[in-house]
This record gives C-alpha cells, structure tokens and sequence, in this order.
C-alpha cells in the first residue's frame, strides 16, 4: 500500500519543482539538491516495496520499517500540499485582486510581485519554512533508507509482457454468487422456524445458527428470513446486526424502528424496554439477531423479558460463533453451520474462476483449482474470495503462483483473517489498495453509500491521474475492481442498474483493519460512557469516523483526545441530537490543518440540539481540506468569507441548510471546487458573482438567479462553467432578458446530461411576490428558446411557474434531445396542450404534473400526424413509467385514435401512475391491454377508481410491484 502513496508523491515532487521554476515568484529557493535526493531515496525505496510488503505479514520489523516510511510520505505529502497551495493562492490573488476589490471591502494589498517590498517579508518566511521541512524529511528518508539494506530486499522485477499495475477487469454486474449447497441446513432451518410446539412455556424459542467467520451463517439466516412461508408466518419480522461491542440502546431502538418505523422519542433505556414490550404483546413476530458475541447475561437479560409477553410462536434466531453465546441466550435449538463439501466448494469456484473461459484447454487450469479449493477448508467467503481472484488469471503459472504462495501457511489466525483475503488484497493494483483500507473506517455492517464512498477517496487524492478521465469515473472503476473481487457484498441497485450502496463481510472489514496498521478509526459515543476514551490510545490515527447516539453530551475529554491526532485527514462526525460545544471548533481548526475531509453533518434536520450556529473564521488554517460538508445544519446563516481561503476545496455540501442566506462573496476563489451540494436551502436566494470563475464545476444544485441583488449572478455567469454534468437553475421568472441567457451557453456545454429549469418559487397565489412582468408569455418561451440545452442531454426537469402559451416548448432544441432519457413537466401554468413528447426516441420515463389549464390530452402528444400514409410509426418507443399528477382539469386521455395507418404506441410501458385527477374519466384501452404493464396505480381520482372498480371487480388501485427507476 506504501507504493500508492510513492508514485504520486513523486510525480508531485517533480511537478511542483518543475512549475516552481517557471514562475517570477519563487516561493522555496535552494531546495533543487534536496529535491532531487528526495526523488532518488523515494524510487531506491520503491524499487524493494514489493517484496518488503509480502514480508511484512511475517516479519515484525519489516512492518515496522514500512509505517516509518509511511509516515515519512504522509509528511511529504503535507509539505508539497502546503507548498503547491500557496503557489496557487499567488495565482489566484493576483488574477483576482480587482474582483475581490469589488465584492469585499478590505484593506489595500500590494503587488505580488518582486517589487512589491511591502508584502516581500511573509513569502520569505514561508520559503524558509517549507525548505526547512523538505530538509528534515529528507534526513528522515536517509535513515529509512540505510536500514532498508538491512533486510536484504528483493528488487522489484517486472516482465516486459506485464504492467506493473495491472488492473482486474472490471464487470458492468456484480450480483451475488447462488446459494451452493446447505439444502439440510436451509430446511431445518425454515422447519424450525415454523414448527409450532406444543409445550406450553412463555416467550419466544430461541434457535441459534453456530459457526465460525465466514462459514455462510447470515446468508443462511438471510435466506430464511425471506422465505415466503417464514414471510406468512410471522406477522412482524425484525432484522438487528448486533455485531461488537454489545450496545442496548442502540440495538433497542433498531428493534424499535423495525416495529414502528422511528424510534427518535425515547432517551431512556427503560422507556426503550417498555416500548418494545407493548409493540409485540400479543405479537407473533421473527426477530433476528445477527453476529452476536456478547457473554455476558446481564446485558441480554433485559430484552428477553421485554420479549415475553409475545403470542405463541413467535421465535428469536441468532447467529453467532461461539456456542458459549448461544448457551448464554438460552437456545432451545442449535444449528451447527459446518464447512461446504469439496463437491460444493467446487461448484461456488468453478461458476466465478471460470467465468467468461472456455473450458477447451482448461484440464490444467482444473487439476490446479482443485488443489487451491481444498485449501479454502469449505469456507464459502474463502472460496468465493479465491474465485473472484483467478477469474482474471489465465495462464498455469499465474494459477500455480498463487497455489504455492507463502501466504497459506500463514493465516494471521489470531485476527480471524483468511488467507485467499490477503492474496486477493496482494493482488490489487497499488491505487485500489488504497482505496480498500480506507474503507476500515466506517463500522462494520454499516451501509456504504458508493458516491460519497468515491468522493472520499478523492479528498484523499487516491485518485488523482494523469490524462483525461474524470476522478468519478476512475473511483467508480476503482470500486467494481474491489466489487468483482468479493470485497464488498449485498448490493443494491437504482432504476438504470448501478449499484449505489453496499457493505463489507466482517472478515473483510477485519483485512481492511488489520492492512491500514490502525490508521482508521471508527467509535460510537453512547450516552454517559467514558470508557470509550481507551479507543483513542492510537497514535497514529489519520481517519476517524465518530458516530454520537442520540441525546448524548460528548464529554470535553473526547474532544481533546481528537485534537492530539494532529495528523488527522478525515474527520467524519454524524449523529442524532447530541450536543456541541461552541468551543469545540475553533480548537479542532487550530490543531487539525491536514485534514482533507470534514463531515459535520446534522442526521436529523429537524432536531434542535446537534446544529451548530456558526463555522469559525479560523477554518482558514484547514488549507488541505478539499470535502466539507455541512449537511442540515440548520441554523447557519452565512459561511465566513475565511472559507475562501481554502483553495484546495473540491465539494461545498450545505444541503439542509436553509436557514443560510448568504455565501462567501469571495467563492470565485475557490477554483478547485467540483461539487456545489446546496439543495433546500431556502433562504438562499441568489449565489455571489463570482461562481462564474468556478471553471471546475461538475455540479450545481441550486443555481439562483435574477434575485434582484448588485452582487448576484446571472444567468451569463454560467458562460465559463463548460465542465458542468448537473445544473438545476432557479429564478427564471425573474429574468426578463433572452440575451442573458444566451450568454448562458449551455448548448456548449458538452458535459452537461442532468438540467433543471425553475421559473419561480412561489405558489400560484403570490403573483405579486413572483414580479410579474409585462408580455410574460412571450419571454418565457423567447427564454426557453434561448437556454437550448447540448443533445448529449439524459435528464430534464421544465417547472415552477413557466407561462409559456403558443409555443410552449421550443420545439428545435426540444427535439434535438436525442439521447433524453428522463423528463419532468410541471407547473406549466398557461399550457392547454402537451407537446408532442412521442418523437422522443430515447425516453424512458415522463411524469407530468401540476397542468391547470390541461383538459385532453390528444394524438398531438404523439407526435404524429393525423394521416400516417399507411407507413408504421412509433410514438414514445422506449417509454417504461408514465406519471400524471395533480391534473385538477383533465378530463380524458384520449390519443391514439383517429389514426390512418399502423402506429405502435408505447411498447415497452411498464408502469402507469394516475394521481390526484380528479376529473379523468377514462384511461385507453391500449395502454390497460398492453402485455408490458407491470404497475397500475390510480389514486385520488375518484371517477376513475370508480369505473374501474366497476369494470374489474377489484379495489383500487391495483398495484403490481416493479423495480423503481431513478430520476433526479
């Protein structure tokens, strides 16, 4: 993994002294010899990683070695940060000045430049700082590298015919592997799961799946959990992850929000208790209660007789692997989940070693596999682990390397890891290591959601590439590696199919742990106990992740603790209800200047005791920090204008904040910033001018415009940002010039495939608030016009107040969007006929909202003519989800008739959703034959429910499930 942060560093090292070079301000002088002996020590250093990383799994002081070179490159890697930040900050102040002139009043600053004596002394002081720095790291690297020839290191080689990173190939899919085998356990368990005995005793029976990590028991449990006969059975099911350290509250209020979907109203344990003995009396209900490991019965006791007064039935199934545990939770049955059979282990391999292979040729290949298998003991996760691994491997030697590898002679037993798990892991590109132990930083069982995942590793600068692509799509890459190589397991989908969220295997989260030597840390704070203080003994902490429950004081000492990891990178604080300190931060900013991720958001945007009221101006001193979120925290008003002085910063999450009215005018400095999250935030009606230098922008959640203020921008202010994939533009109804948005040039804007266009804020009833502007039909279609979009387009969103009438959409970019895939109309206030959406030849989903003045809906929305002349058509060929909502007006649906010729309409429809149509009388009969309908949902719309209540018989509305697809 040390090898992930070298080769960057070193392409760092000499970047920043080749651009140091040319510029008129040199900031660091007479650092050339000790830059160019800090780039010989780190590759003499890289030449032996490879072999010094497979010894370090043996050899103590070989690991010991590589986290003194780790430490030493973390310490370069603050130095080049520092240095290439005030580079840039030159730059930009000196481009800037005048902007910044403008916006903030402030004291006069000189020239940057040599002549300029005035401001020469703090650039000198910085100059004999950073050298200083390189100098003693450099002496540091000196050490490292002459106890290096100590260990007699192996040089690392490479053959011509391999890359030195070679990447496993990444799969569009990564479902998980069928259930091999277990057919008796998988019986007996659903048998005892709905045997209901005779003996007359009180409270739940309690079964128990016992075995050791990694044996299959929760996917066992999983799979009876969803059986369909387990589903009848019990009128409640109650899934808790109960994990290490055995925390009541915490494991109360899952149980709580399981039964009652919340759980935010009880502090006490004892209330918690009662709550959950009044939800199942007189319940028959499954509980489960996977990964238990507590022994001690006082703890378990509690819920036990909570649970008691339940119907007769009702059962308690824990997963464990310790039959200690079971004992000590009264288990009245126990069943022992053993090793898969060699013919089953053999099935789980061969469906994922020789995926995609031909088995021409692959008797070799076969009589190795069969070696690796027995080596796995019948572990499925060490199996299907192994598997994953070989699938990219294609050759008898690469199979026999791995077969004969040192590594299955030593399992590192004592912390419950697997062999096949480190060989995967050794198998990883370096870059993707990185990103792997990273993930050791979240709780075990915990949802990882993939996009915030991916926006971490680039705080983390893991990567950063040269070349074209974008960090997003090497992050996702990045994550279907580790994905398709059994990393990362149950998987769930959106509507295109991409996974969004998944979690880690315990044992693999155990790997994660055991590579990163400590350097993540992840705690809960329960209410009232101190000892969790012993967790933060660790020295050398980089990521720290604090989960705070629910009305919890943290104690000052906890904060304390946080500010002596003064080398701290990722601080991630998330919580309900739990209370700050308005010390707290300003002390955390003082001591915390290399952290690159900051999270201090607010779980609960309704609560009123988390939030904090203000952001110190001393978070200038974070000047590494490139991920801030602050999301829901309510009560922020404004962000100090000291914020732009992070030049680093490449996300800006305030979503929630809508209590904010304000952000920094001096933001145009800030052009490293990617990611604008600023949605619901309702307060802040216009974004400052200078969010038109943000050249980096990739997403705008809230781009406020024609507010009405001097410092504001305007819709040509969106000229520069031709890096924009996601842009929702609100205020339109306040604009009264096509020119502006013109200048706007989105239809330059290549990058551009989610748009959002919102003409106002407000509700029909404010028309005065809205500004009302003469000819205000024409100007919103001549505007509508003028913001024509590029053809790349997959979503757009079109509402909140458009008052076109003639033209209602601007039908030569309108239909230009070829590659539409998503597309949302509301609030056309003026519209009484909807466009003609059929010639739409990629969509897929259409929802059409809030139309008052819509009464039919005819042929014309096909967007076909009348007469076909006996040639077949196709209106909306790829159309799946077709929503009408809130139609107060309409009255029919009636396209598709009166046609000549053939027309085929709708072919691939699969939901259909009628919602508040209070006068639709009548739905084609077409759409109701098609064989493709999946869905019918009618609702609110009482003319309708009744007639087809009338047709069918049945209640409505009728609803069959179907997978959601997402939309904005």
């Amino acid at each position: 993994m040390v090898d992930a942060i070298i080769s960057p560093l070193l392409e760092q090292l000499i970047s920043v002294a080749v651009e140091e070079a040319k510029e008129q301000v040199r900031l660091v002088t007479g650092v050339g010899k000790e830059v160019k002996k800090l780039t010989s020590s780190l590759r003499a250093v890289q030449a032996v990683l490879h072999d010094a990383e497979k010894r370090q799994v043996k050899e103590e002081t070989v690991r010991l070695w590589l986290d003194q070179l780790r430490d030493a490159c973390y310490d370069m890697e603050d130095v080049l940060g520092e240095w290439n930040t005030a580079r840039l900050k030159l730059q930009i102040d000196g481009v800037d000045d005048h902007l910044n002139d403008a916006l903030v009043p402030k004291k006069k600053v000189c020239s940057l430049f040599p002549a300029a004596s005035c401001f020469a002394r703090k650039p000198l002081v910085l100059r004999r700082d950073i050298a200083l720095k390189i100098k003693e790291i450099n002496e540091t690297l000196d050490d490292i590298a002459k106890q290096r020839d100590m260990f007699g290191f192996a040089v690392n080689v490479i053959k011509s015919n391999e890359r030195a990173d070679q990447r496993v190939p990444s799969i569009s899919s990564i479902d998980e592997s069928e259930i091999f085998g277990r057919e008796k356990e998988k019986n007996e368990l659903v048998n005892r799961l709905l045997c209901e005995s005779s003996e007359e005793r009180k409270g739940p029976r309690i079964i128990s799946l016992v075995g050791m990590g990694g044996i299959g028991k929760t996917t066992l449990a999983q799979f009876a959990y969803n059986n369909d006969d387990v589903k009848k059975n019990f009128k409640k099911r109650i899934w808790v992850c109960v994990s290490e350290p055995f925390d009541e509250f915490r494991i109360a209020r899952a149980i709580i929000e399981a039964l009652t979907g919340s759980a935010s109203n009880f502090g006490e344990f004892q209330s918690l208790m009662q709550h959950i003995q009044e939800c199942v009396e007189g319940e028959k209900f499954l509980l489960v209660l996977d990964d238990v490991w507590n022994e001690d019965y006082c703890k378990w006791e509690p819920f036990y007789y909570c649970l008691k007064n339940c119907l007769h039935g009702s059962k308690i199934l824990i997963t464990t692997r310790k039959e200690t545990v079971a004992c000590i939770m009264g288990s009245t049955d126990v069943i022992s989940v053993n090793v898969l059979s060699e013919m089953e282990c053999w099935s789980v391999f061969e469906s994922l070693a020789f995926f995609g292979k031909s088995m021409e040729g692959c008797e070799n290949l076969k009589k190795i596999g069969r070696e690796i298998v027995g080596k796995c003991k019948g572990l499925p996760l060490a199996v299907k682990t192994i598997g994953s691994l070989l699938r990219s491997k294609n050759t008898e030697e690469e199979w026999q390397n791995i077969l004969k590898s040192e590594i299955w002679d030593h399992e590192v037993v004592e912390r419950g890891l697997l062999a096949p798990l480190l060989l995967s892991y050794n198998e990883l590109p370096s870059k993707v290591k990185h990103c792997f132990s990273y993930c050791a930083v979240f709780p075990k069982d915990l949802e990882i959601r993939k996009y915030k995942l991916i926006e971490l590793w680039m705080a983390q600068g893991y990567l950063n590439e040269k070349g074209n692509k974008e960090m997003e799509d090497k992050g996702e890459e990045y994550f279907n590696i580790l994905a398709s190589s059994s990393f990362f397991q149950e998987f769930e989908r959106d509507g295109d199919g991409k996974v969004y969220k998944c979690k880690m295997h315990d044992l693999v989260h155990d790997l994660a742990q055991f590579i990163c030597r400590n350097e993540c840390l992840t705690v809960e704070i329960p209410g009232g106990e101190e000892s969790i203080m012993s967790s933060f003994e660790q020295k050398k902490v980089l990521h720290l992740r604090l989960t705070i429950d629910e009305g919890t004081s943290v104690p000052i000492a906890i904060w304390n603790n946080v500010k002596r990891m003064r080398r701290l990178r990722s601080l991630l604080v998330e919580g309900d209800e739990y209370s700050w300190s308005s010390e707290v931060l300003p002390q955390l900013f003082g001591k915390l200047t290399c952290l690159r991720a900051l999270e201090l958001n607010a779980s609960d945007m309704w609560s009123c005791v988390n939030h904090i009221n203000e952001i110190p101006k001393n978070i200038e001193k974070l000047i590494h920090l490139k991920y801030l979120s602050l999301a829901h925290q309510e009560w922020i008003q404004k962000l100090p204008e000291t914020l732009c002085e992070l030049y680093n910063l490449e996300r800006l999450n305030v979503s929630g904040c809508f209590n904010l009215r304000e952000l920094p005018q001096g933001i145009g400095k800030l052009r490293k910033l990617m990611y604008l999250d600023n949605d619901d935030t309702w307060f802040l009606r216009y974004l400052p001018v200078g969010i038109g230098e943000l050249i980096s922008l990739r997403r705008v959640r809230q781009f406020d415009v024609g507010g009405g203020y001097g410092r504001a921008c305007s819709l040509g202010s969106l000229k520069k940002l031709n890096l924009l994939q996601d842009c929702r533009i609100y205020g339109l109804g306040g604009v009264s010039d096509a020119g502006e948005a013109r200048r706007a040039e989105l239809e330059k804007k290549k990058n551009l495939v989610e748009l959002g266009l919102y003409f106002n804020y407000v509700s029909d009833g404010d028309e005065e608030q809205a500004g009302r502007r003469e000819n205000e039909e024409d100007e919103d279609e001549r505007l509508l016009e003028a913001l024509g979009p590029p053809p790349n387009l997959k979503k757009l969103r079109i509402g909140g107040g458009y008052r076109g009438r003639r033209n209602v959409i601007p039908i030569n970019w309108f239909m230009s969007l070829t590659n539409l895939r998503a597309l949302v109309v509301y609030g056309w206030r003026n519209c009484e006929h909807l466009p003609p959406l059929g010639k739409l030849p990629s969509l897929e989903y259409l929802e059409i909202e809030v139309m008052k003045s819509v009464k039919r809906v005819g042929n014309e929305f096909l967007g076909v003519e009348s007469d076909t002349d006996g040639s077949s058509v196709i209106a909306f060929p790829k159309l799946k989800q077709l929503k009408f909502r809130i139609m107060e007006e309409l009255e029919e649906l009636d396209f598709g008739t009166a046609i000549k010729g053939e027309i085929i309409i709708m072919p691939r429809l699969s939901s259909l959703s009628i919602d508040d149509c209070p006068k639709l009388k009548a739905l084609p009969d077409h759409l109701l034959q098609k064989t493709t309908l999946q869905k019918l949902e009618i609702s609110e719309s009482p003319i309708l429910e009744e007639r087809c209540r009338k047709e069918t018989g049945e209640d409505w509305p009728m609803i069959r499930h179907i997978p959601k697809i997402s939309i904005f």
